[in-house]
């Protein structure tokens, strides 16, 4: 048996097509974590990324030889199947969806203490601004930031991701960081 923690992704998703239990372990390590984070930037939910990144990689256990190297990079390719399980999740979730606001949040028990106590709320409440905005964006302009602002893809990859050209990407990503600049004034002007 051959060590596919030192194995490139082709060798790797070969191996899992014949049912390498190794090869999934290492393939799976490798690319949870950003599968994990990609879904829950994506819907804000926990559970819901918790729930895709388990669809992600069953369905690469299942179809490992159908990856195409010549349509993408791997990164792409996960990332692409990870957006639509999280559209449909948010779809199905809809209905029940409520308001951004998350009493469970990190930030919801942040106590004052020391004199950087002013300055670490304020920080933490911009921050938490910021990612009620992008969850609050429509789902094609939030996944272009997500993927392009905070994994740091290029335009080809993302483009890849989500099936459509470069230019798409390009325009989408620059309509959504208006958008988001827009609402972060705005909630600038509410708090003044």
């Amino acid at each position: 048996m051959s060590n596919s923690l030192t194995e490139g992704d082709g060798e790797l998703l070969r191996l899992i097509s014949r049912g390498d239990e190794t090869a999934f372990l290492a393939f799976y390590r490798r690319y949870q974590g950003p599968v994990y984070r990609f879904a829950l930037q994506m819907s804000g939910q926990p559970e819901i990324a918790e729930e895709v990144t388990q669809d992600v990689f069953m369905l690469v256990m299942g179809s490992a030889k159908k990856y195409d190297p010549k349509r993408g990079s791997i990164a792409a390719y996960l990332y692409g199947v990870a957006r639509n399980f999280v559209l449909r999740r948010l779809q199905q979730e809809r209905p029940y969806l409520t308001a951004l606001d998350d009493p469970e949040s990190e930030y919801a028990d942040v106590a004052a203490g020391g004199p950087d106590a002013l300055a670490d709320l304020t920080r933490n409440e911009r921050v938490e601004s910021l990612r009620k905005a992008v969850l609050a964006l429509p789902p094609a302009y939030r996944e272009v930031v997500v993927l392009c602002d905070l994994h740091e893809l290029d335009y080809a990859e993302v483009a890849a991701a989500l099936d459509c050209a470069i230019g798409t990407i390009r325009s989408r990503l620059h309509r959504a960081r208006a958008l988001l600049a827009e609402k972060m004034r705005a909630e600038e002007r509410c708090a003044v």
